[in-house]
């Protein structure tokens, strides 16, 4: 999780590594990559970029909606050339405000079309699923909800978990507004504030459901499934449930690439685009531990994972996703 959407004036201070190189000697002649998606994943990403076009590319790692904010103060004068993050709204925001060039179309070939705006401005290159997290030996399937709705029943009182302020909770919460309404999302998060505890990540989320301190959490995929394949230690008493039909709860949200208007190496910045939905750049992140979704159409998936065909996530356009609404819903609620 990559932390809030709260916008800020501020200027974020970024760690810069260089991939396909031990130092960061002639940078100048390398794509500059604003990344706020993982950053073991984004480096072995681009080290097969590197190896396989020769293209050094600098990392700048930093949050979601930080360094979305960071290239529209920018504007013409960013040092950006590419744009990567977890979560799609703030992709969105960085097209409002003009700051992309429409991805190469051969490129956005490549992935279905349900993963990227119409625009065509920013492409997705990989997701992750919302589901249900709960203690095994305190719930059986026939006390799960059914909706991630039914949460705010007031039977979740004091038994739930959520990461209000990380940017993963919130785009659920974006798709939550998205799929039923204002009105509903705001009875919704006012029943979230009475029932739900309030945890600083999905992490933690998953690991008070697996000591019992509270029975359920919503959270990604991915951190489960991760904690399965190293010991188990944070989930061994924990289980997943994928809400379907469409559920709000089925929600996948997408992560973005987008190529930055002010970059002066268009080209390049196009390519390393497209590689991240290739099918070469597809591999690397389905056999990668960071166990998120590949996306392209001619993905291998990983096989651990409950195949992305069989899930049912409602059919949300990722440029409507509108995060600053929802963080000021979630603040009349009292939730950050």
């Amino acid at each position: 999780m990559r932390g809030s959407w709260r916008v800020t004036a501020a200027a974020v201070a970024v760690a810069v590594t260089m991939a396909g190189c031990g130092s960061s000697s002639g940078s100048g002649d390398a794509l500059t990559l604003y990344n706020a998606q993982h950053e073991d994943l984004i480096k072995a990403m681009v080290e097969g970029f590197t190896k396989e076009t020769g293209i050094k590319v600098n990392l700048r790692s930093g949050k979601d909606f930080e360094l979305a904010n960071q290239i529209v103060q920018e504007g013409d004068a960013s040092p950006a050339d590419v744009f990567v993050t977890e979560n799609s709204p703030a992709m969105s925001l960085v097209d409002s405000k003009g700051r992309f060039t429409k991805v190469d179309d051969a490129t956005l070939a490549q992935v279905p079309s349900q993963y990227s705006p119409s625009s065509g401005n920013w492409v997705g290159f990989a997701a992750r699923s919302t589901v249900f997290a709960y203690n095994s030996k305190q719930l059986t399937g026939d006390q799960l909800p059914k909706s991630i709705m039914d949460i705010q029943d007031p039977r979740w009182e004091g038994k739930i978990g959520v990461a209000a302020a990380g940017a993963d909770f919130q785009a659920i919460v974006s798709a939550v507004l998205e799929t039923t309404g204002e009105d509903a999302t705001k009875q919704w998060l006012a029943a979230l504030k009475k029932n739900a505890k309030i945890y600083p990540g999905n992490i933690a989320v998953m690991k008070a459901v697996n000591s019992g301190e509270i029975q359920a959490g919503v959270i990604y995929h991915y951190y489960w499934y991760k904690d399965r394949a190293e010991s188990g230690a944070n989930s061994k008493d924990t289980e997943l449930k994928f809400f379907a039909d469409s559920d709000p709860g089925a929600f996948l949200s997408v992560s973005g690439a987008g190529v930055v208007k002010a970059s002066k190496k268009q080209a390049e910045a196009q390519k390393l685009v497209k590689y991240l939905t290739s099918r070469n750049g597809q591999q690397i992140l389905s056999d990668s531990k960071a166990l998120e979704y590949s996306i392209a159409k001619d993905a291998t998936p990983n096989s651990k994972l409950k195949p992305l065909s069989e899930l049912k996530p409602p059919a949300i356009d990722v440029a409507k996703l509108n995060g600053p609404k929802v963080v000021e819903l979630m603040q009349q609620a009292g939730l950050i």
